[in-house]
């Protein structure tokens, strides 16, 4: 069991429409452009949390939870559009605890480092190549999912766990880059 403070898991969709995999990026347009102007706030919450961290050593409460739904959102978003489930994912960034695919995000640490806070941008170098890496793997897995689920109408489980480690570690990766934890993202689960 991963002690890191933001946990993926996922219940992977075994038999898959033909129809809604076959048109899922027709199908996932309005998220993404939901996705886009929520983005867009959470990065704004972020910027701001990076001021309030780096001078008080805490992240503002409200905006944590902000910018972890979005978090939660996201997750949700990349597991549907690369084909992990085939529940249309919710809007908002709540728990969503009967949604096949779940972000864990332990609340705000009681004291951040602020000298990690403020050269996250120099420390997510590394990370930043790691999630170019990762996410080249999860789009192949996707492709090979969106083939298979088009042709038999469901997924071998072992294709779909293919997935499950590149999405977790995009997750932590997010998390680490909005600066809701200050440990690095760790390569395993």
């Amino acid at each position: 069991m991963s002690t890191y403070p933001v946990v993926y898991h996922q219940t992977p969709a075994i038999e898959r429409s033909r129809l809604t995999v076959f048109f899922r990026f027709i199908m996932v347009i309005a998220h993404l452009i939901w996705s886009l102007f929520y983005g867009l706030a959470a990065g704004a919450g972020v910027f701001v949390a990076w001021f309030a961290t780096v001078f008080t050593g805490r992240y503002p409460e409200g905006m944590y939870e902000f910018v972890a739904g979005y978090l939660r959102f996201s997750t949700r978003l990349y597991a549907y559009m690369y084909l992990v489930t085939d529940e249309f994912p919710p809007f908002d960034g709540g728990e969503h605890p009967e949604y096949p695919v779940k972000a864990s995000i332990s609340p705000p640490q009681e004291s951040y480092n602020r000298l990690t806070t403020a050269l996250r941008i120099f420390l997510l170098i590394p990370v930043v190549i790691l999630l170019h890496l990762f996410s080249l793997w999860i789009q192949a897995v996707s492709i090979a999912l969106w083939f298979v689920a088009v042709i038999t109408g469901t997924t071998p489980a072992r294709l779909a766990d293919a997935g499950r480690f590149p999405l977790a570690y995009l997750m932590r990766a997010y998390a680490y880059a909005y600066l809701l934890t200050d440990g690095w993202p760790p390569l395993e689960d």
